[in-house]
């Protein structure tokens, strides 16, 4: 392992510890867990993801654009692009477990405290420095991942929900270790000494990004 490749396993490290949200910043899932939400917020959710997955996907594909061919941070984004498309994949057993119809899908206006997390990751797709912007994301995940994980568990046992039907959560949960590499090489690619000077970025984003995923799930606990 390099000295550069060490740093950057340092600075993820940090910056996820930093970004961690606390305990009460999701009001949704432990009604989950408890089997107190309702089937209509758990409806709501699979509704705003197919959003969220379309707008995250093109946004990945432009920072993928922007990181030049060949590059780490082009990989990395690339790579999140494919995962993008096997979650949509796994969302439509979610979305029929939920009672959702092609009428339901196709007639939802998605809630604004849902959508501001795409909206932020567009606009870094626009305006953020590629390593960064893989620095912010990869921390967010270490969240989200969790998240996902619990509400798989919390379907199951208490809903009733098959395999399948939990299939988009457990794909959250258990990120493929080749990811983890490419996060890796892209904050790499920025940390260009051991203060991480060209990833400085990356913690404030990775704030913003962890506040707008609060934002979220607190939306659809309204």
């Amino acid at each position: 392992m390099t000295r550069q490749t060490r740093t950057a396993k340092e600075i993820i490290a940090a910056t996820a510890r930093a970004v961690a949200p606390s305990a009460d910043d999701n009001r949704l899932l432990p009604l989950v867990e408890s089997g107190d939400a309702p089937l209509s917020a758990l409806a709501a959710l699979a509704l705003e993801q197919r959003h969220i997955i379309a707008s995250d996907r093109r946004a990945f594909l432009l920072l993928a654009e922007r990181s030049g061919p060949g590059s780490a941070c082009a990989a990395f984004f690339g790579a999140l692009a494919e995962g993008e498309t096997l979650a949509l994949d796994r969302l439509g057993a979610y979305e029929s477990a939920c009672g959702l119809t092609p009428e339901d899908i196709g007639q939802y206006l998605p809630r604004a405290g849902c959508q501001a997390y795409p909206a932020y990751v567009a606009w870094l797709a626009l305006n953020g420095e590629p390593p960064s912007v893989a620095l912010a994301l990869t921390a967010n995940f270490a969240a989200w991942g969790g998240c996902c994980g619990l509400m798989a568990a919390a379907l199951r046992t208490r809903y009733g929900f098959s395999d399948e039907a939990c299939g988009f959560f457990d794909f959250f949960a258990d990120p493929a270790p080749q990811l983890a590499e490419l996060a890796l090489a892209a904050v790499a690619s920025g940390a260009q000494d051991e203060h991480g000077e060209g990833v400085g970025e990356g913690a404030h984003y990775g704030q913003l990004l962890q506040t707008y995923e609060s934002m979220f799930w607190n939306t659809l606990a309204r």
